[in-house]
């Protein structure tokens, strides 16, 4: 699948110090309903379930049949619950919407973390309000050393994707996948910390494991297809 010049820009721009360069355009003429991209499909109703082996953090992610329009995009909305021994640790809403070239785009989050009695809302953004920029999760068409910014707001989120493998195999709890895509996360606002993540045809993201910082696994564990 061909990608849009648009993208190709995009994939390659900003990626320095600063944001310099990024600034994409969102076109609701070029975006379709759902998302079908076969690294992360998102299904309304189903369920992944995912733990944390090192912190014992349990993690729901639910694909809601709700959406919420930025940018005049369409997005669906994903909700991502983490819990430890049973006390919600941080509550999520995520929007994402895909484009027609299947490129998978982030357009923002919602989050909520729990400490005690103390709440905070640092991370969250969305694309279009203050200075908040949407960026790319997972591309139509990945090729092995793309890189590209998976959202941008100055000082608060600015996590980057670069693609490092279309082949790998991987075993997890629910089962075991060929033919997945591997790649490292990073950003500037976290030096010392880089992610490499795994994503299988048909299932989504199945593995997360730390490559540089302290050391977690976060693995696929549960997968309920909607009822």
């Amino acid at each position: 699948m061909r990608k849009h010049p648009l993208i190709l820009a995009i994939a390659l721009a900003g990626c320095g110090g600063g944001g310099s360069g990024y600034d994409p355009v969102i076109d609701p003429a070029h975006f379709v309903t759902g998302v079908d991209n076969p690294y992360f499909p998102l299904v309304p109703g189903t369920v992944y379930e995912y733990d944390v082996q090192e912190t014992a953090e349990h993690i729901t992610v639910t694909v809601t049949p709700e959406t919420r329009e930025i940018l005049g995009v369409t997005c669906m909305v994903v909700r991502d619950v983490a819990t430890v021994d049973g006390t919600t640790t941080e509550d999520t809403y995520d929007w994402y919407a895909q484009d027609d070239t299947g490129t998978l785009w982030y357009m923002g989050e919602d989050t909520t973390a729990y400490d005690g009695d103390q709440t905070s809302k640092e991370g969250s953004w969305e694309g279009g309000v203050d200075g908040a920029k949407p960026g790319i999760l997972i591309e139509g068409d990945p090729q092995v050393g793309d890189v590209y910014r998976q959202e941008y707001l100055a000082g608060e989120a600015e996590d980057q994707g670069e693609v490092l493998s279309l082949d790998e195999a991987v075993t997890v709890p629910v089962g075991s996948y060929t033919g997945c895509l591997e790649t490292k996360d990073f950003s500037a606002l976290e030096p010392d910390v880089v992610e490499h993540k795994y994503y299988c045809p048909d299932v989504g993201q199945v593995l997360t494991e730390t490559a540089m910082g302290a050391p977690e696994t976060e693995e696929l564990t549960g997968l309920t297809p909607p009822q």
